[in-house]
């Protein structure tokens, strides 16, 4: 695969300018519709949409993964692949033995079946490696592949301890390998229409955002019987509420001065096989004085509901609501965002398509992806381990301590 190469010298067919005046703009749609144009999922949708409708833009090279891990997320991340143009997942390495037939049958692509990953490495035709294993395995098989000159795409978390997240990082530096880190929440259509309301001054300058993530998974979930583990789950924020953490860091767009935790969990006997605590409450000091808190509750008997509320110098958001001064409309009541919520945690809802185009843009651009590229989500899990260092000493840890 030569990554300096993109086919076609495929461009968005919308021009759009990167300056939009919230005064010159007709209506609040306007200044919504036009920021979320620029979005990266919204390039991404459009890179896609554009290989479609030009035969000259046929792909003459393609990315092709190899996945190791054949379970539930590694089904979604097929299904995305396989809609994308010039990539596709040509390879898995399981620890079972596995029908070929039955799985092209299955996924709708031909696979080719790995038992060894050290062979799956050594297949020159695989380009990106696809980290869907358990938690604790992502930081060795992230770095062997590394080593091997693979690119990559790993699922959240990167690592269950903080030194090997380090390792990793130190490693894929090392490589010169491109990496995309599985927080594809930044890629939804409620988050990239957020980030369009900040950017355009609607709430003004942010001082306190809260996201938090409500999800009981209990035995009813899939990876309830080894998610439940310590040294498999590690804790709620870090197996299941960073994707929480992490959209408020890209909202907030600021670096984390200090972190303070707290950890709690329910007496309901279902949730009794966890060995950390299923409920955490965050807060997060800035470096410039602003606010964050981050709840991540999987011990809940409620649907999945991911909150999101911001508030700024000119107004403020709750979820798909807001309220913007700058509008001149009523404050006793909400405007809507007319945009798809984050409302499930299942992975085949996920966001996958479009961030996952982006990386495979990046790739024949031979640049880092926008959004999810490994040292953006480093630093995201750096405020995960350090918010989890706080709970478990119970005291407030500085992020300068958090070296690497």
């Amino acid at each position: 695969m030569n990554t300096n190469e993109h086919e076609g010298g495929n461009k968005s067919p919308i021009k759009v300018e990167k300056k939009i005046c919230v005064d010159s703009c007709s209506s609040m749609v306007d200044i919504l519709y036009l920021s979320y144009l620029l979005s990266p999922a919204a390039l991404a949708a459009r890179e896609l949409s554009s290989y479609y409708l030009s035969k000259e833009n046929a792909p003459m090279n393609d990315v092709n993964v190899g996945i190791v891990g054949l379970g539930w997320v590694a089904g979604a991340h097929i299904s995305a692949f396989n809609k994308i143009p010039g990539a596709k997942v040509t390879a898995v390495c399981s620890r079972r033995k596995q029908n070929e037939k039955e799985l092209e049958r299955q996924h709708g692509t031909p696979l080719k079946v790995y038992n060894d990953y050290e062979a799956m490495l050594a297949d020159p035709s695989i380009n990106v490696i696809d980290v869907c294993t358990p938690h604790p395995l992502h930081a060795e098989q992230s770095i062997a592949a590394a080593r091997a000159g693979k690119h990559l795409i790993i699922e959240k978390p990167i690592a269950i301890k903080y030194e090997d997240a380090v390792a990793m990082r130190k490693a894929i530096h090392e490589a010169g390998v491109k990496t995309c880190v599985c927080f594809e929440v930044r890629f939804s259509q409620q988050a990239d229409v957020i980030r369009a309301t900040i950017d355009q001054g609607l709430l003004g300058s942010l001082h306190y955002a809260e996201v938090d993530y409500y999800h009981g998974i209990g035995p009813w979930y899939g990876q309830f019987g080894w998610n439940v583990k310590k040294d498999f789950g590690g804790s709620s924020l870090l197996t299941a509420g960073c994707h929480a953490l992490d959209l408020l860091l890209m909202f907030m767009d600021s670096e984390v001065e200090e972190v303070t935790s707290y950890g709690a969990r329910s007496h309901s006997p279902v949730f009794n096989p966890y060995e950390y605590d299923t409920t955490s409450l965050t807060l997060l000091k800035f470096k410039d004085g602003r606010l964050g808190k981050v709840a991540s509750v999987t011990d809940c008997w409620q649907p999945y509901y991911f909150h999101i509320h911001l508030c700024g110098s000119e107004g403020s958001l709750l979820d798909n609501r807001f309220y913007s001064s700058k509008l001149k409309v009523t404050k006793d009541r909400w405007s809507t965002l007319e945009t798809s919520l984050i409302d499930s945690g299942d992975v085949a809802h996920h966001p996958y398509l479009p961030q996952f185009q982006a990386f495979v843009d990046s790739l024949r651009k031979n640049e880092e992806m926008p959004l999810t590229d490994f040292d953006t989500a480093f630093e995201s899990h750096r405020v995960v381990f350090a918010a989890d260092l706080s709970a478990a000493e119970n005291r407030t840890v500085k992020m300068s301590e958090m070296t690497y």
